[in-house]
């Protein structure tokens, strides 16, 4: 066994490095494509002994790197990541002898359930930090024989790649003149997804039968929830680093299907997005690529929720669109406002406990996070609507902190309220909410003031991203 690592290895080491600007095809070729951070190197292998590659030390450590980095929860046996190095350590030789002769078992995982905005839940599988770390390794080799397959209009769980690149590419489709979109939703995808045809596309291009055979036992590892035991007949189970990878794996079929009857789509993950010229032509797409996705990828189709519309108030990962003299411009939709204001609500609740600068600190984050990911939508009116609401909602956490009339008398005047003025505003029996909106205690908590003592806005933030 050790040969046969240290070989791959040597192989890894002694190849001659050069500039490429598009990763070759796996299928096919003997070559093992390795990305560095500045090129891509490629290392000779034999294609049926891909799991070699995939425990190379290299590439084993580079995922224990990853997995202690991410951190996370521990799965069924409640191992931290601290303490992954001593295992490691102890049972490393073990480990990689059972991966290579076939005889290791994943764990099951754990369910774990996360509330969904529609008010359902989203189920996790969290693996134990070994299984994510092999997992890891599986998906780091994976993920560069893969990429080169993809579609360029997926966008989702792939290097380099992000929401606002998926974003940017509906705006081109619809400026071309796709107006008419076929808003996919695929019922709860990763909870249904057939092994067999997973395991029979992977096959495809992974020659290496033991790969596959690991991947299969990943998928049928099984559940525990609430200390009982339950089957994976079907699902990748969201949670492990492999889950992502395997999902693009199977929905690239549907690219190459959209792609083949020359649709234009943008995908990102299982959210996807059919575009047309006209409202007729949707319909069509919509009951043809239904057929497709039910009988050839066993993946059920949501019909109530897979529906054909203009562009305009479509959401799409939070954002809205609209066409504004021939150009799709982008918004914030009115579920992403809805949801950042009950959000900034929480933030600056008068009962949380919080004193001035742990408010300040958990708004900073928010704000800046929030704007950045908003930040290519046209919302400068709603960042100074909302600075204005949030303002108010800052001053009555002020109002009630100072608590006694004597000190809010004491601070009106220090913030420049004539004396007699701050004692009738100060001895005011009036709500907090109310309070906040009064002129007096507007002039003193003033917007100036506010910048000054380090709260920050939404204006501001979004600003630092669009000067013009």
């Amino acid at each position: 066994m050790k040969d046969r690592m240290q070989k791959t290895s040597a192989l890894a080491n002694d190849c001659p490095q050069r500039n490429r600007t598009e990763s070759e095809m796996y299928g096919g070729v003997q070559t093992f494509i390795w990305m560095t951070e500045d090129n891509i190197v490629e290392v000779p292998f034999d294609k049926e002994h891909l799991l070699e590659v995939i425990l190379s030390p290299d590439n084993f450590n580079k995922a224990y790197l990853a997995v202690v980095r991410n951190k996370g929860c521990g799965g069924i046996d409640k191992m931290p990541c601290e303490q992954l190095l001593p295992w490691l350590k102890a049972n490393k030789d073990e480990l990689i002898g059972s991966l290579l002769d076939g005889t290791y078992r994943p764990n099951p995982v754990r369910r774990v359930e996360i509330p969904k905005d529609n008010g359902k839940m989203r189920l996790l599988g969290i693996p134990t930090v070994v299984d994510r770390m092999v997992q890891q390794a599986i998906n780091q080799v994976l993920t560069i024989i893969y990429e080169p397959q993809f579609s360029k209009r997926s966008f989702g769980f792939r290097p380099r790649r992000g929401c606002h690149d998926a974003l940017r590419e509906v705006q081109k489709i619809v400026d071309e003149g796709y107006k008419y979109v076929v808003d996919l939703d695929l019922e709860r995808f990763f909870d249904t997804v057939s092994h067999s045809k997973l395991i029979e596309i992977l096959s495809r291009t992974i020659k290496d039968g033991r790969v596959v055979s690991l991947i299969h036992k990943y998928l049928r590892s099984g559940v525990i929830d609430k200390g009982l035991w339950h089957a994976s007949e079907e699902g990748t189970p969201q949670g492990g680093p492999l889950s992502p990878l395997l999902s693009n794996i199977m929905l690239n079929e549907l690219d190459k299907e959209l792609a083949r009857r020359g649709h234009p789509f943008v995908r990102y993950a299982d959210d996807s997005m059919i575009f047309c010229k006209t409202k007729r032509a949707a319909e069509r797409v919509r009951e043809s690529i239904t057929k497709f996705i039910e009988g050839k990828l066993f993946l059920k189709v949501n019909k109530e929720k897979t529906v054909v519309s203009y562009i305009r108030g479509v959401k799409y990962l939070g954002y809205s669109f609209y066409v504004n003299k021939g150009r799709c411009q982008l918004t914030v939709h009115p579920k992403s406002k809805a949801k950042m204001k009950s959000r900034l609500k929480e933030l600056t609740s008068r009962s949380n406990g919080w004193g001035y600068e742990k408010r300040k600190q958990k708004l900073k984050e928010y704000i800046q996070g929030w704007v950045g990911y908003y930040h290519l939508a046209n919302m400068k009116r709603l960042c100074q609507e909302t600075d204005e609401w949030l303002r108010r909602r800052i001053r009555m956490c002020i109002w009630k902190a100072w608590k006694k009339t004597k000190t809010k008398v004491a601070n009106l005047i220090k913030c420049g309220i004539r004396p007699d003025k701050a004692w009738a505003i100060g001895n005011a029996r009036q709500s907090h909410w109310r309070m906040a909106k009064n002129y007096y205690v507007n002039t003193a908590i003033s917007t100036l003031n506010l910048k000054k003592a380090g709260y920050s806005c939404l204006t501001d933030s979004y600003l630092e991203w669009n000067p013009k």
